[in-house]
């Protein structure tokens, strides 16, 4: 039987106008062609309506959601899958470029894997500048390209608490049910990946593919930069979206490996909010973190 099934990628597009259609006809070269393209807008300043509806001339089919005001990230995503209806589903950037057999690579890992309850599956990226010169690789590899250090497949739910696991978001594909079962990503985050591979280590198996499956552009203003700026709004925000993202994660961990594990997280934005100047955060981890031994220390004591 032929294994073909419907791909949905989800475009997501905010002030790529140099970039955009690259990125789409990056999508439109896979050599798996049962491919649904959605392209969602975000109220983008500059002329990317334009350049989309330029390449949309070619390819009627393909849905294209132009917001009137900007939505972020996680509602625009969530907004376009709902009109999705592949089988599976890819996160895309529009400034980003899948390799010719990313989508087909992602698929068989998906139809070969003896996960049983595998949900998600990632591999590494080439990151690159916005000239398209060489950065860096997300995972640091060897001269045949292939990661140095062994990536956990399986339950990463533990690792991901204690950072010493990671996921590639750029080069990962989900199952549809995923999605639907945790009802997409959470609109009261200022970013989604890591609270949604958290949420979904909890119930899927993850499998990791060790090829170089795109390429992630890395732009001067992109999200992920305001990460350690001091005393800035937007890096507030980040931040202070990664604490709910540990509550969250708390409130899901059932065994006390666990709590110990989400103190590594704590720890860790802690050194954040002192690097960035913030210290109404600081006081909410240090309190989270008393909290979180005490219940280290009431298991601990009713063993």
């Amino acid at each position: 039987m032929n294994y073909n099934p419907l791909v949905s990628v989800i475009c997501l597009c905010y002030n790529h106008e140099k970039f955009v259609q690259e990125g789409l006809e990056s999508i439109v070269n896979q050599t798996h062609k049962n491919i649904e393209i959605i392209i969602v807008d975000d109220c983008s300043t500059d002329n990317s309506v334009a350049e989309i509806e330029k390449w949309l001339v070619n390819y009627p089919n393909v849905i294209f959601i132009a917001n009137r005001v900007n939505q972020g990230n996680t509602k625009s995503f969530n907004t376009a899958f709902k009109r999705s209806t592949g089988s599976y589903i890819i996160d895309f950037a529009t400034d980003d470029l899948l390799h010719p057999d990313c989508v087909a690579t992602q698929l068989e890992q998906f139809k070969n894997s003896t996960y049983p309850n595998l949900g998600i599956v990632y591999g590494n990226a080439e990151m690159i500048f916005e000239d398209n010169t060489h950065f860096r690789y997300f995972f640091e590899v060897d001269q045949n390209k292939k990661r140095i250090q062994s990536q956990p497949t399986g339950d990463i739910y533990l690792g991901l608490l204690r950072l010493d696991n990671n996921v590639c978001s750029v080069s990962a594909m989900a199952k549809r049910e995923v999605y639907e079962k945790l009802n997409g990503y959470n609109e009261n985050l200022h970013y989604e990946d890591y609270d949604f591979w958290i949420r979904a280590a909890r119930s899927y198996n993850f499998d990791y593919i060790d090829q170089i499956l795109l390429q992630k552009r890395e732009l001067k203003n992109s999200l992920s930069t305001y990460r350690f700026r001091r005393l800035n709004s937007k890096t507030r925000k980040y931040n202070r979206s990664t604490y709910k993202i540990v509550i969250n994660a708390l409130k899901m961990n059932t065994t006390t490996e666990e709590n110990k594990a989400i103190l590594n997280m704590i720890h860790h934005e802690m050194e954040i909010a002192l690097r960035t100047i913030d210290p109404i955060l600081l006081l909410k981890y240090i309190l989270l973190e008393t909290k979180v031994l005490a219940l280290i220390a009431l298991k601990k004591r009713y063993q």
